[in-house]
């Protein structure tokens, strides 16, 4: 039996290219317990490739037709070969993040086997410091960032004393199993169901183009919401081929939280601003800093906690980053207010419209990815800029702790660098994935917004600390 893909996820498919991939990524990094035998990550591995029976979307392949490439559909193929998707690599001499950073990359410049279940997912032994990492992909048609998150983290432990390995593809095998058979008994209430939506939708028509006419008529001077179409031309904005750079950096949550709250701003427009100073330092540096600012795609997370569901639950919104702004407070407070205005703007839409409102919105955007013209023309935004909450608490893979979970993500013609972030355990990393020919010294982009941090939590404090000697 054969499952449809939704318009948003099968333009995740159109848009597919050797030039670029659409797969998401998870890196984690674990630290293998102290007693670790010598043989704990090859029979890690063995676990990870002992299984039977399969869940989605880990056992979804694309169903072979003459429409795939215009009504791609989902089929099951329980028939996986894991010694394909479950690999086992080691790092170079000495292990250190470089060597991780240069294996990521290449790994996630490779296109995913569209004639398979589209994921992977490779085993790295050899990181210093007694540490190996879990690199998964799995293709944005399947899965979203806060999806892919939630699925991954089942197959963790809250304890290091859990010693068996549950390989995530395995989970709910059973349960999906029965779902199945019940639903595929109840046809009638199905179509009466979709017959509703349908009505549904179309009755949210007038409030939807309202709201979609109110975000492209423009903004006014002096007003920091951003619109599409109004970013600046940019080296992030050219067109990309298929190889990728990969960077980190890790900071601690409740550092950026004190920045918030002094500032009378959210945590993620406290990430925004980090991220605008790094880039404003970096493209100045390079002599190519726009005059106007640049604008950041924000996806928003549409699913509501405890949703499985396959494919992504995700709208978006628009954020002035505040790149010609020079003064890192004046910057953070532009910024609030670009995003309050956006919120808002979200907000008012009834969350059954969101998905209509999400494709009209992005069409533009898929259209130039489809005829070409994506990395030619103005962009509708300079970059995206994503933060996924991730488990609060400490987790273990088979008595191995998880010390971070870095967020790998896709680019696009005209989209030649994507920052994403990922709270865990109380730690906040960002995964920077960019175009190698693009971004030639992204590292030294990662590098920049820990300074960017030192700079807004200085001036952000400066003056309570004025303030205090005054009195």
């Amino acid at each position: 039996m054969a499952t449809r893909l939704k318009p948003l996820d099968a333009s995740w498919l159109y848009v597919e290219s050797r030039n670029t991939p659409m797969h998401v990524a998870g890196l984690n990094i674990f630290s293998l317990p102290a007693d670790a035998p010598a043989d704990f990550l090859a029979k890690l591995v063995v676990q990870l490739k002992d299984a039977k029976d399969f869940a989605p979307p880990w056992n979804l392949r694309l169903k072979k037709s003459l429409l795939r490439g215009v009504l791609p559909a989902w089929e099951i193929d329980n028939g996986l070969d894991l010694d394909y998707h479950v690999r086992h690599s080691a790092l170079p001499h000495p292990g250190g993040e470089r060597e991780l950073g240069v294996l990521v990359s290449r790994l996630h410049s490779h296109e995913l086997d569209l004639n398979r279940p589209l994921w992977e997912c490779h085993v790295i032994e050899g990181l210093e410091n007694n540490r190996f990492a879990l690199y998964t992909k799995m293709h944005h048609a399947l899965i979203d960032g806060v999806g892919g998150i939630r699925m991954t983290a089942r197959a963790f432990s809250a304890s290091a004393a859990a010693g068996k390995v549950v390989p995530p593809w395995t989970i709910g095998a059973e349960i999906r199993k029965r779902r199945a058979h019940v639903e595929g008994e109840v046809l009638p209430s199905t179509f009466e169901r979709l017959r509703e939506q349908l009505q549904q939708q179309a009755e949210l028509v007038p409030q939807v183009t309202r709201a979609l006419t109110k975000i492209w008529r423009g903004k006014k001077p002096h007003d920091a919401q951003a619109t599409p179409f109004k970013a600046p031309k940019s080296v992030l904005n050219d067109r990309v081929d298929g190889q990728r750079r990969f960077a980190t950096q890790q900071y601690e949550l409740a550092r950026l939280r004190a920045i918030a709250e002094k500032g009378g701003v959210t945590l993620n427009d406290v990430v925004l601003a980090i991220c605008a100073g790094a880039l404003r330092r970096f493209l100045k540096e390079l002599n190519v800093l726009p005059r106007r600012s640049l604008t950041a795609g924000l996806p928003v997370s549409l699913r509501p906690k405890g949703d499985e569901q396959l494919g992504t639950a995700i709208s978006f919104m628009l954020a002035d980053l505040g790149t010609s702004i020079a003064d890192p407070v004046k910057r953070l407070q532009w910024i609030h207010s670009s995003t309050l205005g956006a919120k808002e703007h979200l907000q008012s839409l009834p969350k059954s419209g969101l998905n209509n409102y999400t494709m009209l919105f992005m069409a533009p955007y898929i259209m130039g990815m489809l005829t070409g013209a994506a990395g030619r023309i103005k962009p509708m935004f300079n970059l995206a800029i994503s933060n996924v909450p991730g488990p609060d608490k400490t987790l273990y893979l088979g008595g191995a702790k998880l010390e971070a979970m870095y967020p790998v993500s896709v680019l696009q013609h005209g989209q030649a660098l994507n920052i994403t972030c990922l709270s865990y355990a109380g730690k906040l990393n960002f995964g920077f994935t960019g175009a190698r020919d693009a971004l030639p010294h992204m590292q030294r982009l990662a590098v920049y917004t820990g300074e960017a941090l030192d700079e807004l939590e200085a001036a952000v404090k400066a003056p309570a600390a004025r303030a205090a000697s005054s009195g």
